[in-house]
């Protein structure tokens, strides 16, 4: 039986991004994404079903423009930068709009469902073929052992369970 040739794609880092957003004290909402991060898909087809996509962050290279803040965040209060200093991704399936995979923080591993809008295939004016997705999703930052937490004198949470996931990845064909 004949394996189906699978087509390597590395990330175009000058044109991706991995950001998040979670509320602060419940009336704004902060932002941030990760400077150092790296991500490869093997498809065998066009439409990139069933793709393997692999991604991987450095904790250390989070940036939310404040660097108390980035330095609370690396700190064992949330990602404890020094014992766990990446993050990782492997998805378990694509079906083009859907993706579900594996997301490891703080060695903790937890199955995550993500939306993906695959925006297609072009070629760029130098010649190199790129594919571009827009992810978005939401985890809870609890289940991956970020439990910080702290209340203000009026009762609201100061950083909220639910952290949106927007992650724009821009890839060339090998």
């Amino acid at each position: 039986m004949e394996t189906a040739v699978k087509t390597k794609w590395n990330l175009d880092t000058a044109h991706s991004e991995i950001g998040f957003k979670v509320k602060h004290m419940m009336i704004s909402t902060v932002t941030g994404h990760f400077e150092d991060f790296n991500a490869t898909v093997a498809t065998e087809s066009d439409d990139f079903k069933n793709a393997n996509f692999d991604f991987v962050a450095s904790i250390g290279s989070i940036n939310t423009k404040n660097t108390d803040r980035d330095n609370h965040l690396k700190s064992n209060d949330f990602f404890n930068a020094e014992a766990y200093p990446e993050m990782t991704f492997k998805s378990t399936s694509f079906d083009g709009e859907k993706m579900i995979g594996d997301l490891t923080i703080r060695d903790i591993t937890k199955k995550i469902e993500l939306d993906v809008d695959f925006n297609g295939i072009a070629v760029d004016p130098y010649g190199q073929t790129k594919a571009g997705f827009e992810i978005t999703g939401t985890i809870n930052r609890k289940d991956f052992g970020l439990v910080w937490s702290a209340v203000t004198e009026a009762g609201s949470v100061v950083v909220a369970e639910q952290v949106k996931l927007v992650v724009d990845l821009q890839f060339i064909q090998e």
